[in-house]
């Protein structure tokens, strides 16, 4: 929208216009949709770091920096009641994770095609935020329900990602500055190994990864009986200071290193707590305070133990996760074929998995000779985001091309059992599926098709023009009705382009299908001359939605001039 004119009540502006105060609009969900520079520059972080962003889970905080309940968040109820409202004292946290006080003002408006959302307009009103002392706060000191909150809050916020990288990140803000200015996190890998994952310290209201500390750590000795060693083996959570690190026996090396990280930082007081998975140790947690005399109590010690099991459920879920996406995104690309080599036609394809931390889906390409010279071409979607969608989907990829290349049937008689085939499964498979046939006719080619309820395939002819063949559209496999299918068929023009692809280059949550249908039809146009080698990564670049959270697998097909 860049500098789309915004409506507020009866008054017309430009978000660029409004270069001294840091403005955004929120739609109905209060995700960002636009942004001016200054608020660029006040919250440091850049556009695309925030359009898209719930607003309050991105930058609400409290005034010590910890997650705040929407429940209190007084900019967020001028979204339920639609009403304008303003204020002072409310706390944003910056992409470099210090802490911004602000007044605001948020009013209901209008933005891209009527679609209703609010302005937010802030103003900077004071320093990053309280002094770093009076900020790292004990155990003691905060009542049950704050407690219990702050739980609340970790549970929540961990386990809304499966991403190890991303929930490490969010631990690290839980816990800093509110109950520590240092914070370590060391995990164990799956060999064994223990990887030194996080140092960061707060200072002059900013968290800062300390990288050079972070590296790879010694083994753990099964005799060793410092604290940190005990908490990796996850025998028990520990207070800490440097004395206990003076005397280290001498042939324990995470000990030395260990002693290293309290000469470096400062630090004078830390609880270390294991992080405990539901099977294993996953690593530990140090919390440690460099700057206030105050030593960690007993109390402080149960609440950082507390936080680390909860840390470790959600880091154990992440891991055994990305251990299945692994798998399944290695299966997905071993069955993608190399595309055939057929005289007079010319073929393209790519595949791009989901974006890291979601899920993993069943798309899939194929392209094959059939047995009377024509080219058979795949595109499909298992339905689910998991291994089984990936295991549903190379049985399914593996039997369409057998009954394909053996029968020599029309593309409907084909789907027709592959569907019964389906139906045999051991697990319940549901899928989507296009499966066409280029074939030889007077000189040119024709595209011979049925489409088992997948988006429409799209025909681009050279001057432009296109046009989605919506023809012999039918159930999806596996429903078990068995429905009668149907051919559809069309002439190719020289120099035409056909474009198959999975739902997740069209479908988003901040738009309708038929505007992700709309934007391929005009990029595909665009792209029309570009050679087929690079045309669909240009067509991915240009369509597929920022927000996407699905895999895409594109396949083109091109008759030459």
């Amino acid at each position: 929208m860049g500098d789309a004119e915004r409506s507020v009540g009866e008054h017309t502006f430009r978000l660029s216009d409004l270069t001294h105060a840091g403005t955004y609009v929120v739609d109905d969900r209060g995700r960002v949709v636009e942004v001016n520079h200054q608020a660029e520059l006040l919250l440091r972080r850049t556009a695309a770091e925030l359009i898209g962003r719930d607003a309050h889970d991105l930058l609400h905080r409290g005034p010590r920096g910890e997650p705040l309940p929407r429940s209190r968040c007084v900019m967020r109820q001028p979204l339920l009641t639609s009403d304008t409202a303003h204020g002072e004292d409310v706390w944003l946290e910056r992409g470099d994770g210090s802490l911004m006080r602000i007044s605001w003002m948020v009013t209901p408006s209008r933005y891209g095609e009527n679609e209703a959302g609010a302005l937010v307009i802030f103003h900077e009103i004071g320093s990053a935020g309280l002094d770093q002392r009076e900020r790292v706060r004990s155990a003691a000191s905060m009542s049950e329900p704050e407690r219990l909150a702050l739980l609340a809050e970790t549970t929540t916020t961990l386990t809304a990602s499966l991403d190890v990288d991303e929930s490490l990140r969010q631990l690290v803000r839980l816990v800093v500055p509110l109950l520590a200015e240092w914070a370590v996190v060391d995990l164990l890998t799956e060999e064994g190994e223990v990887t030194r994952a996080a140092v960061v310290h707060y200072e002059n209201g900013v968290l800062a990864h300390r990288v050079d500390l972070e590296r790879p750590m010694p083994r753990v000795s099964r005799e060793d009986t410092m604290p940190l060693a005990r908490a990796l083996r996850g025998v028990t959570a520990t207070l800490v200071s440097p004395a206990d690190y003076e005397r280290q026996p001498s042939d324990s090396s995470i000990a030395r290193v260990q002693r290293e990280l309290f000469e470096t930082t400062g630090i004078q007081s830390a609880c270390t707590a294991p992080i405990r998975g539901v099977r294993d140790v996953v690593g530990a947690l140090t919390l440690g305070r460099s700057e206030r005399a105050q030593p960690y109590t007993i109390d402080d010690l149960l609440l950082v133990e507390d936080i680390a099991r909860r840390a470790g459920l959600a880091l154990d879920n992440a891991r055994l996760y990305e251990r299945q996406r692994r798998v399944a995104e290695t299966m997905q690309r071993h069955l993608l074929p190399r595309l055939p080599s057929v005289p007079g036609l010319e073929m393209g394809a790519c595949y791009v998995p989901a974006p890291r931390a979601s899920q993993v889906g069943g798309d899939w390409y194929d392209a094959f000779v059939l047995s009377d010279g024509a080219a058979g071409l795949v595109i499909g979607d298992v339905v689910g985001h998991d291994l089984d969608a990936a295991s549903g989907m190379a049985q399914v990829c593996n039997m369409l091309r057998a009954y394909a290349g053996e029968l020599g049937e029309p593309p409907s008689a084909i789907m027709e059992r592959l569907d019964q085939a389906v139906g045999r499964m051991d697990e319940p498979t549901m899928a989507t599926v296009v499966f066409a046939r280029a074939e030889r006719c007077d000189g040119g080619w024709r595209f011979r098709w049925t489409n088992a309820g997948h988006p429409p395939p799209l025909l681009v002819e050279s001057d432009g023009r296109t046009r989605f063949l919506e023809g012999a559209a039918g159930l999806l496999l596996g429903t078990g009705f068995g429905p009668d299918r149907e051919d559809a068929v069309v002439e190719l023009p020289p120099r035409s382009t056909v474009v198959l692809y999975t739902d997740g280059l069209v479908e988003s949550p901040s738009h309708s299908l038929d505007v992700g249908l709309a934007r391929l039809s005009r990029q595909a146009a665009a792209l029309a001359r570009h050679p087929l080698n690079d045309y669909c990564d240009r067509l991915l670049t240009r369509v597929r939605p920022s927000d996407n959270d699905d895999d895409v697998a594109l396949l083109t097909l091109r008759v030459p001039g």
